[in-house]
């Protein structure tokens, strides 16, 4: 049977490019390895309740903005509503450093507030930056890559606010050690700092089973437990892949959602003759998720998250030890404007890892090292909510290691490749990057790069 797109991954890039795809008549075959799909965002069962992969909060959240927002164009190209979504906003945030702390949330005159009262003479200086970000949102974030932190240090002129500005969005968004490119840089400030977050009270899921929905009823046809072993290529073009059990099938196009690199394994022609091989990105995670047996705004934790450093100077790089346990980011799960109390909260933590640590352990000593480094997670963690210890119920913990297993990503890249592929063109003819690797990351920008590849050079 031959197809017209064959999307490699069921993430939320290839879903949403899917379903795109499927509105137009296409005939769409995804293809993913695992048993469940969501790839980076996805979810299982522990305790008797959905455990979100990934999913801190859904950044673009802006229900009263322009038509033009990211948010609002994407959901029109999905044919879906905003209320099908059932997003709740975020409290309150906070960056904590210690020598200062911020606040944001979603009204967008919180955080140039706090920063003229933390930060006496930069108020202006963040507004200056924060119209350089909406200028280049307004030609489409058409320009060179740039240093951001060479941009920002030279607008914003107090080194610690530079600092603390940049950790949540290299939390959110950064490929790449110690900088972002400007680009990246700015599409995440809008996000987070202009547009804002909110959650899902169910969490990825309803998300997940919407999109799947959106896209079968449209004739699309999905397969998990169905990886791709290759991209078979003829003439310079990709006509079929062959998948791990054998089967060939034809097709017009191929989109992956793998990342460049992955993608490169199965595709060696995706490197062009002469061309040095694509370099994997090195930024992995740990995350332990707790269990609440009660609110945590009970015990005086009213913010829906925190970024935090122990150090007024931020290091975003993998880390010298397995985990970096003086930074990180705290998401309390209950604490979002819900029309109801959720089930469970949730008490989710984030740090940087060393991915190659967690990938050269033996079993015994994966086991081993999880437990002692969760043990030292959780003393940074809970030093900073006090009292909620005693009311975790069960925890778990997921590592570098984890996340290359679910995903494919080498070294548990959880934002890919520090070098993007904005057109999503490769040097294969019909052979498309979408997701990670194209350069828009998040829950809302992974489904934004695949409706962007499809619009761009699928549905022509």
């Amino acid at each position: 049977m031959r197809y017209d797109t064959v999307i490699i991954g069921a993430g939320l890039s290839g879903l949403a490019a899917g379903a795109r795809m499927a509105h137009y008549g296409k005939k769409i075959l995804i293809l993913e390895r695992h048993y469940r799909i969501g790839g980076l965002s996805s979810f299982y069962r522990a305790g008797g309740i959905d455990v979100d992969v990934g999913l801190h909060a859904v950044t673009n959240y802006n229900p009263s903005g322009p038509k033009s927002a990211p948010m609002a164009r994407l959901l029109r190209r999905l044919r879906i509503r905003l209320e099908d979504l059932e997003l709740f906003p975020q409290v309150e945030s906070r960056i904590t450093f210690p020598s200062a702390t911020l606040r944001f949330a979603n009204d967008p005159e919180l955080l140039p507030t706090q920063v003229e009262e933390v930060f006496p003479g930069q108020g202006e200086n963040f507004r200056k930056l924060a119209r350089l970000v909406d200028d280049l949102y307004s030609r489409d974030f058409e320009s060179g890559p740039a240093s951001a932190r060479a941009i920002v240090s030279s607008i914003i002129t107090e080194p610690l606010l530079v600092e603390m500005l940049f950790c949540p969005l290299m939390f959110y968004g950064c490929p790449q050690e110690d900088d972002m490119d400007f680009r990246q840089f700015a599409l995440i400030f809008l996000s987070v700092y202009n547009e804002g977050m909110a959650r899902p009270r169910l969490g990825i899921r309803p998300l997940l089973e919407l999109l799947e929905s959106r896209f079968q009823a449209s004739g699309g046809e999905l397969r998990t437990r169905c990886g791709v072993s290759r991209v078979e290529v003829e003439g310079g073009k990709a006509r079929a892949v062959i998948t791990d059990k054998g089967e060939r099938i034809e097709c017009d196009f191929v989109l992956s959602s793998a990342g460049l690199v992955e993608t490169a394994g199965i595709c060696p022609e995706v490197v062009a003759q002469g061309a040095s091989e694509p370099e994997p990105g090195r930024m992995s995670f740990i995350e332990s998720i707790h269990a609440l047996d009660t609110p945590a705004s009970d015990c005086g934790h009213g913010f829906s998250l925190n970024f935090y450093s122990d150090d007024d100077k931020f290091i975003y790089r993998a880390p010298d030890e397995p985990v970096n346990t003086k930074s990180g980011v705290i998401c309390l799960t209950g604490n979002f404007a819900y029309d109801k109390p959720v089930e469970k909260e949730l008490l989710r933590h984030t740090q940087m890892a060393d991915p190659f640590f967690w990938a050269g352990l033996e079993k015994g000593e994966y086991k081993e090292a999880k437990a002692n480094w969760q043990k030292r997670s959780d003393n940074a963690l809970f030093s900073k909510v006090p009292g909620l210890a005693e009311h975790s119920q069960f925890v778990d913990m997921f590592t570098p290691a984890t996340i290359k297993k679910f995903t494919g990503h080498i070294n548990g890249a959880v934002y890919g490749a520090p070098v993007k592929i904005k057109d999503g063109v490769t040097p294969v003819e019909n052979l498309f990057i979408c997701g990670t690797d194209q350069g828009y990351l998040g829950i809302v920008g992974s489904m934004v790069s695949g409706v962007g590849i499809a619009n761009w050079h699928l549905l022509k």
